[in-house]
């Protein structure tokens, strides 16, 4: 694989024997260029992240006080917590090694795409080559003193060496060609070899991964067979469901709050009066204000009202307003829903939590601006992490049953300024 084929070989040696140069050696390297200041994005970019992990650092504060002031009052549904998060995050993990799969693969079939090609070109120009030898063969090599002694006609002589040259230059031409091109192909087998054993990395993974996967769904069976009987009890208590209520009304409250001081932050002027702003540049990336991307432009949610989707595909067994059992009334949907189901946000935003959360499983939040949020329970498993941009459509979750829900669906609010709204009134199944 690593040997010139035997006929370029043989060429090679022909052409050694019938030529009067030899190929010059390899080019040197290019010497290296001066290491030079990193430029102004990067340092835009490393701003931008430091904000985003800001941002996290400071809803991962927030997951942790909710867990501790839930620590003293745990119930029977939190014996599923840690397997429905490892769950989410084995999930989330086989989707990314089956991105970067599909990514390799393609690499693999382009790059033997070019192999094939540049094999197609090395043979016709080794056809070249053997015919250019071949014609120099039976005209012979005189040179042009022999020319001249032999008495010939002198426009005959010059059209002889103007041919002789011109064969020269040819087949000096083909083989710095075909030198190149083997030199291609060489750099093409090696890539070729990187990219197969990253994607044997990648099979690797995924296997192990799956194993994981398969154990923890097996722990969480058994886990929720031997305490189903309790949930279904909890779940007809009036105290845990009022506590289900108030535990998401107290965190749709607190990301609010943080939501709000980190815009009014991003309003606030970032220069001081004595240094100057520094000016727009053609061509410079969409990070000039070094702040996460706003959630969505402004306005632009409540402009879709009643043209949205609704975000997984299923049948709406609890409706927004409808009673519930302890006297109160449903604050969203619950969209019944086959396991594994792809959930999709409902329009632009940013992820704000992505967490397991008691009543509510694998819980997801984003935020849309203008105040507005959506609200994602009971998955499967979470694909974004806080701080994620996101367009309308994306796939977010799974469909699941985690939190300790009876069947599979996805349990879905919408909420503005904090108070809950009728999702039918802004989205269909459509």
């Amino acid at each position: 694989m690593h040997h010139l084929p035997l006929k370029l070989q043989r060429t090679k040696r022909l052409t050694a024997l019938a030529c009067a140069f030899v190929l010059a050696g390899a080019p040197a390297l290019a010497a290296k260029s001066p290491a030079s200041a990193p430029p102004p994005e990067k340092s835009q970019v490393a701003e931008k992240k430091a904000d985003l992990r800001e941002l996290r650092d400071k809803i991962e504060t927030l997951q942790k006080e909710i867990s501790t002031a839930e620590g003293s009052k745990a119930e029977v549904a939190d014996q599923l917590r840690d397997s429905e998060r490892s769950i989410s995050q084995l999930q989330r993990d086989l989707r990314e090694l089956g991105e970067d799969k599909e990514v390799l693969q393609g690499t693999l079939r382009e790059l033997n795409q070019q192999s094939r090609a540049l094999q197609n070109e090395l043979d016709a120009q080794q056809a070249q080559l053997e015919q250019l030898l071949y014609r120099q063969y039976l005209r012979g090599s005189p040179n042009s003193l022999q020319l001249l002694l032999n008495g010939d006609d002198p426009n005959q002589i010059a059209r002889d060496l103007y041919y002789l040259g011109a064969v020269a230059r040819a087949r000096s031409e083909l083989l710095e060609q075909i030198e190149a091109n083997w030199k291609k192909k060489q750099a093409l087998a090696v890539s070729t070899r990187e990219r197969a054993t990253a994607l044997a990395a990648v099979e690797e993974k995924q296997k192990e991964k799956h194993g994981k996967l398969v154990n923890q769904r097996e722990q969480k069976k058994a886990t929720l067979t031997r305490i189903s009987a309790q949930i279904a009890a909890q779940k007809k208590e009036v105290g845990s469901l009022r506590r289900d209520e108030k535990r998401m009304t107290q965190l749709i409250d607190r990301l609010s709050k943080l939501i709000a001081a980190r815009t009014a932050k991003k309003r606030a002027p970032t220069h001081s009066a004595d240094t100057p702003s520094r000016p727009s540049r053609p061509g410079a990336p969409e990070l000039e204000n070094n702040e996460l991307p706003q959630a969505a432009p402004a306005g632009s949610f409540a402009r879709q009202k009643g043209d949205l989707r609704l975000p997984v595909k299923g049948t709406v067994t609890n409706r927004f307003g409808s009673a519930r059992q302890e006297g109160s009334s449903w604050k969203g949907l619950f969209i019944r829903s086959n396991a594994g189901s792809e959930v999709r946000a409902i329009a632009a935003g940013r992820v704000v939590f992505a967490e397991w959360m008691r009543g509510f499983g694998n819980l997801l939040i984003i935020d849309h601006g203008d105040a507005y949020l959506s609200i994602y329970g009971n998955n499967d498993a979470l694909l974004k992490n806080v701080g994620d941009s996101l367009r309308g459509g994306d796939t977010i979750a799974t469909v699941g049953n985690s939190g300790g829900n009876p069947e599979s669906g996805l349990y879905f609010e919408i909420r503005h300024q904090g108070k809950p709204v009728d999702p039918l009134k802004w989205a269909s199944l459509k």
